[in-house]
């Protein structure tokens, strides 16, 4: 039997839970498209992420070290890959749709600049005047206006809950247009689940490779209550587990503790909200997929260690900084010649700005496709 879009479609409305988001139930696309056959729209968003130009180039980004700096280190793409893992098995748990959960852990990162946050940084202090630069509505703007898969429309026309899964930090959401309905506080769980497995994701992992990079020391994480609860846990099941074996499974074991108490704090919180509906889930007043008390200041002190630790440590910076300071020279020099952007990339100079085309054109590239512009522009100039 052939599974077409409409058997799985009846599948999702007998498998899922009430709450979870139904691919029959979309606020659908901006631009409308016949149906697929043989897959669904949450589906289709996965797959149109997945052959971006876009995600390709997360390969070659950094996390939090410079890429090529080593084999075994995050980049966005590693990353991006253990965020869908995280999001597919908590999503999963609690019945929600995969499908969606997982394409919006796709493309969450999608906006990130070169060089890691002091990409973002530097891009955002050369935009203050120009609208600041923020990754999380980079995504956007990559999905809906500067990738080009389609002859008579800009961007993905992705999906309008796969759009709002990427609204992260927002104060408000709006609905589709021509829905009728008023802003709301939250979106989907789909979208809440994939924006805390990030977290989960990055905190845990981000410790590993300060571990790797012997920038992070095993006695510093001794006071923290999710390393040490998950460190005495390994300990008693295998006393004579020592260094980079006991780090790697007490990693993984924070991992399965910090998505078994997201899973177990999140059913609690909707079932004591009573929701039974994706429009219910949008209109509470606060998050309903979240960590419990006690491990939400555990991770808050876990956040701090890894700023004060790792994101901040000297020989970090430094390196971040050389970085920036050639990405800042890169787009002074766009701006002083724009002929150096090419003729596809100046069209939208007089539709989008110049400062604009130049921040999404830098924002755009890999780490070492930057390297090799700011060879290309200053021959011979050592940053």
């Amino acid at each position: 039997m052939i599974r077409t879009r409409q058997i799985m479609m009846d599948q999702e409305g007998v498998l899922l839970a009430p709450y979870a988001q139904k691919s029959a139930q979309t606020a659908g696309r901006r631009y409308p498209e016949p149906p697929h056959p043989f897959r669904t729209d949450y589906q289709r968003d996965y797959a149109r992420i997945i052959h971006s130009r876009a995600f390709r180039r997360l390969e070659y980004k950094t996390q939090v070290f410079l890429n090529g700096t080593g084999d075994h280190l995050r980049t966005r793409l590693t990353h991006t890959m253990e965020v869908v893992s995280i999001t597919r098995c908590i999503a999963r748990a609690l019945g929600l749709n995969e499908d969606l959960a997982e394409a919006i852990a796709l493309a969450h990162d999608l906006g990130h600049a070169p060089f890691g946050h002091s990409g973002e940084e530097a891009l955002n202090e050369r935009m203050r005047e120009h609208g600041g630069f923020d990754h999380n509505e980079q995504s956007l703007r990559i999905v809906e206006r500067i990738e080009k898969k389609y002859p008579e429309i800009d961007g993905l026309n992705l999906t309008f809950e796969l759009l709002e899964g990427l609204q992260k930090h927002r104060e408000f959401y709006e609905p589709p247009p021509g829905s009728g309905e008023l802003c709301y506080l939250n979106p989907s769980l789909e979208a809440q689940v994939a924006n805390l497995a990030d977290e989960i994701a990055y905190y845990s992992h981000d410790l590993d490779d300060g571990l790797d990079c012997h920038l992070i020391h095993p006695a510093q994480l001794a006071e923290l209550a999710v390393w040490r609860d998950a460190c005495e846990g390994v300990r008693s099941r295998y006393p004579k587990i020592e260094g980079e074996e006991l780090h790697a499974y007490v990693i993984r074991c924070i991992i399965d503790r910090e998505v078994e108490d997201v899973i177990t704090t999140s059913c609690e919180r909707i079932a004591a909200a009573g929701v039974q509906s994706v429009e219910q889930v949008r209109r509470q007043p606060h998050p309903l997929v979240g960590y419990s008390a006690r491990l939400f200041t555990a991770n808050q002190a876990l956040r701090a260690f890894l700023y004060a630790n790792l994101y901040y440590h000297p020989d970090v910076a430094q390196m971040n900084r050389r970085a920036c300071e050639m990405l800042g020279r890169v787009f002074d020099a766009y701006l002083a010649n724009p002929n150096l952007l090419g003729a596809h990339t100046a069209g939208r100079i007089e539709t989008d700005g110049l400062h604009r085309t130049v921040c999404d054109y830098l924002s755009g590239m890999t780490d070492r496709y930057l390297l090799d512009e700011y060879a290309r522009i200053f021959p011979g100039r050592v940053s």
